[in-house]
Formats: structure tokens, sequence, C-alpha cells
């Protein structure tokens, strides 16, 4: 019986090798706080398994067969009861299966949540610009600003959710006064300065593309989002990340520019 359990334990072992080696596959730099959960359970996982490994599970099976079998005057009686503890072909639970389940249950994968899917994708970046059309306003054209401006319903979470614990600029370009009105009263109208991530005050306007290309150059954010290419390459060298939010697939200017066709779409809400 001794010599069983050590099997268990070894087979056991090996299993939670595996586990850890897929585990710590991912280089440190990229582990999230759900991986090194796992890491600091990991302990906890083997003392609940070696606490399994000695249940009472062949305590019980020794006592099962140590009873007498009871004898009656009618032995079909007799077989029928007996039958009915374990049916034909179907076998008790073994100490190795019942520890591979729970091997199995703690490394379940759990989804993220989008709060989670956010900071990872941001790498942790405290400080972010953005440009306003075409990535928050369903407008991108800045005729069409003079006639109107409408926050996407679809990008509201995501934006919320990066300024939760980024320090956050949104900015554009615009023809006239009206224009700049027109975009405040459409983010109020939608919520974004309620929730106290962002102020009208870091909400920019310029009358020129390379006004806000120097916005973003003076503020020095670790990411800069934004739907013109010419901007995107110009900051390339400058910026630390930069997402370019294109609805057609464009090739990897740099290593350091990624694209997406909706800033809602690179962090997967959608």
């Amino acid at each position: 019986m001794a010599d069983n359990s050590k099997e268990q334990l070894f087979q056991l072992i090996k299993r939670l090798t595996l586990k850890i080696s897929n585990l710590f596959s991912i280089s440190l730099h990229n582990l999230g706080s759900q991986s090194i959960g796992a890491v600091a359970g990991l302990a906890i996982a083997i003392f609940f398994t070696w606490r399994l490994l000695r249940s009472p599970g062949g305590t019980q099976r020794r006592q099962r067969k140590r009873q007498p079998t009871t004898t009656s005057t009618s032995p079909g009686v007799s077989s029928q009861s007996n039958a009915s503890v374990v049916p034909p072909g179907v076998g008790l639970p073994s100490d190795d299966s019942r520890a591979q389940n729970v091997v199995d249950e703690f490394f379940q994968p759990v989804k993220p949540t989008l709060s989670q899917i956010v900071r990872q994708k941001l790498s942790e970046g405290r400080k972010v610009t953005c440009r306003l059309l075409g990535v928050i306003l369903e407008e991108s054209s800045l005729e069409e600003l003079q006639k109107r401006a409408t926050v996407k319903s679809s990008v509201l979470e995501v934006l919320l959710e990066i300024t939760k614990f980024c320090d956050l600029y949104l900015m554009e370009r615009v023809l006239d006064d009206e224009s700049e009105k027109r975009v405040l009263v459409a983010l109020e109208d939608a919520g974004i300065f309620t929730s106290g991530g962002l102020v009208k005050d870091k909400v920019l306007f310029c009358s020129t593309e390379n006004g806000r290309s120097s916005f973003v150059r003076q503020l020095e954010p670790d990411w800069h989002i934004d739907s013109n290419p010419e901007i995107i390459s110009q900051l390339a060298r400058f910026i630390k990340y930069q997402l370019h939010v294109s609805p057609l697939t464009t090739e990897q200017t740099a290593a350091n520019v990624f694209s997406a066709p909706t800033l809602e779409q690179f962090f997967g809400s959608i």
C-alpha cells in the first residue's frame, strides 16, 4: 500500500511539473497577475492534493472488503443488493484520477476582465494621448464636425477603463470654435467627464495636424492613438507605443506601432 502511495505521489509531481513548465514558458516580463497567482497557489494545490491522496478512500475499500457477507435465505435478493452498490462496468474513482482532477481544476483558465485586458494591452502605461476623429467620434472629417459630433457607443466602456488608471488626453484639429463646442457637448452627454478620470481641460484643440503632433511630443505619453498614418509615422521615433486605428489592414511600419480597425477591437471588447 505504501509503494502504491509513493507511485501516486510521483505521478502527481510529474503532472505539476508539466503544468508549471508550461506556465513559465511565458517570459517573466509578460507574467500577468493571474500567472503569478497560479504560482503562489502551487503550494496550496500540492497540500490539498496530498491530503486527497491520504483520504479515507483506501480505508473505506478495506472496510468494505472486511465486511462479512450477510447470510440470507434468499440468495437472489442478496445478489441484487450487492449489485446495486457498484453497477456492472462502473469502477470506483482511483486516487490517481482524483488527484489529476484536482490539478486540472486548479489550473483551469479564467477569462480576464476588460480592466485586466486594458492594463495588459497598454503594458501598464500611465499616460495616453488619443485623437477624436475616427477613434472616439463617429465622424471622420473636419467638415462633418462642423455639422455634428457623435461619440461611438461601442468605445465608451474601453475609454472609461483607460481613464481609471491612465492620464488620458483627447485632441483634435477643428476648423472653427463651433466645432470645438460641439465636441465638448458630445463628450459630456456621453458621460465621459462624470467618471472622474477625464476633465475638459484634457481635451485639446488645434488648427493644424502639426499642432496635434506637437501636443503629443510635449505631453510625452506612453501611448498615442491616431487614425492619421502620417502622424503615426512622424511620432514613431519619439513615442514608446502607438496604435494606428484604421478600417483597412495596414502593414506594421515600426516595432512599436500596432494597428486595429477600431480602438475597442484592439482591446477585444467586441
